[in-house]
């Protein structure tokens, strides 16, 4: 890094300069306050969700999002557990620890939490939420699923993994509703287990 190089954590949830990254995020996709999302915000919010963004030399690369278990994106059960919707750095912007730096900034500001979730993935065809870098971060996989999507690469398996990292001694690992987590996800349009109304399924996703 070099030795003038800038960087600030910014609390989106707090600081109505950025609050169009409420959002949207950083996909080079259109966005939109889609329903589904405020939905999602509105509740979120006031039970404790945060959304972060790491400004480095004065450009946003790299974001972070996370609540409570019970206000979170995922179907994930946990007492004292905060979930992180999704960590983010851009690929122009690795080698700085962005990533670390937003980890520690949520595990520092959450002190009271017995650990964090996560989900990650394996053999999907999307780069987000890897398992591999879900363990770099620190984080452990204590359960998975194997799936197929319905409507992309059919046919095509994937696995699906509850990532935890505790931070405290003897607590109990959180869980997750599987066939919850079959309906995909609606909090996010740029999520690789995103679920558009317009597909009138119940479910995007079935086992393997």
């Amino acid at each position: 890094m070099k030795p003038n190089s800038k960087i600030r954590i910014v609390d989106i949830t707090r600081d109505s300069d950025y609050e169009g990254y409420l959002y949207r995020c950083l996909a080079p996709i259109p966005f939109k306050k889609h329903r589904k999302r405020q939905e999602y915000l509105g509740n979120a919010i006031a039970r404790g969700f945060h959304k972060k963004l790491v400004i480095f030399n004065d450009e946003v690369v790299g974001q972070i999002e996370y609540a409570p278990a019970e206000a979170s994106g995922y179907p994930i059960i946990g007492d004292n557990t905060v979930v992180m919707n999704c960590i983010w750095v851009l690929r122009r912007a690795k080698g700085h620890g962005l990533g670390k730096r937003l980890l520690a900034d949520m595990t520092e500001g959450e002190k009271n939490a017995v650990g964090f979730a996560a989900i990650a993935l394996e053999n999907h065809w999307s780069p987000w939420m890897k398992k591999e870098q879900m363990e770099r971060l620190g984080f452990k996989a204590i359960d998975s699923v194997e799936v197929t999507h319905k409507t992309k690469h059919q046919g095509e398996c994937f696995r699906i993994y509850l990532m935890w990292l505790p931070t405290m001694k003897n607590v109990s690992m959180p869980t997750w509703d599987k066939p919850r987590l079959l309906r995909g996800v609606d909090f996010c349009l740029a999520h690789p287990l995103y679920h558009p109304e317009k597909l009138k399924l119940n479910e995007i996703l079935e086992k393997c």
